[in-house]
């Protein structure tokens, strides 16, 4: 099921078929994806990246916030991690991304695998992968102190 791309949340990178490794509701949750992109509350001349869960009650999308369990906090963050390493090196594709490959990776989970690719049903991709490669370098301290500190405990439990 595709997420919406027409919505305030704006996806630029997104795990669209993560119900197949949300946890123990894996194969049946109604979280049906997760993504990264222009968050919903930027305000003119200020660009926030979120990150969202996609849920869908089986009639519509739900804007419902969620409190998220840790494996959904983890999958986030392996999403956050492998988003921010892809981007590290876009600079080399004149559109930040290669249309003919817009995947970034496949991650095994719980025996089957979360998709990560650049969200390209997104309409205003281009524009919108421009923003996001600005708030990325904006907030690269912000960001790589937290990937240090997460990198220095997961080591310490022998990651």
């Amino acid at each position: 099921m595709d997420i919406p791309v027409t919505l305030k949340h704006k996806p630029v990178v997104v795990s669209e078929n993560y119900e197949k490794v949300d946890g123990r509701s894996a194969y049946r949750s109604d979280a049906k994806g997760l993504s990264l992109g222009l968050a919903q509350w930027n305000d003119r001349g200020r660009v926030d990246i979120s990150a969202k869960v996609w849920r869908y009650t089986g009639e519509k999308w739900s804007r419902q916030s969620e409190e998220l369990p840790l494996h959904r906090v983890l999958d986030l963050a392996i999403l956050v991690c492998r988003t921010a390493g892809y981007f590290r090196e876009a600079y080399r594709f004149e559109k930040f991304y290669d249309p003919a490959h817009p995947e970034i990776d496949r991650i095994g989970l719980q025996g089957d695998a979360m998709d990560v690719a650049v969200c390209t049903r997104n309409p205003m991709l281009e524009e919108d992968l421009r923003l996001f490669m600005a708030a990325l370098v904006q907030d690269d301290e912000l960001l790589g102190e937290r990937f240090r500190v997460l990198s220095s405990i997961l080591k310490e439990m022998g990651y």
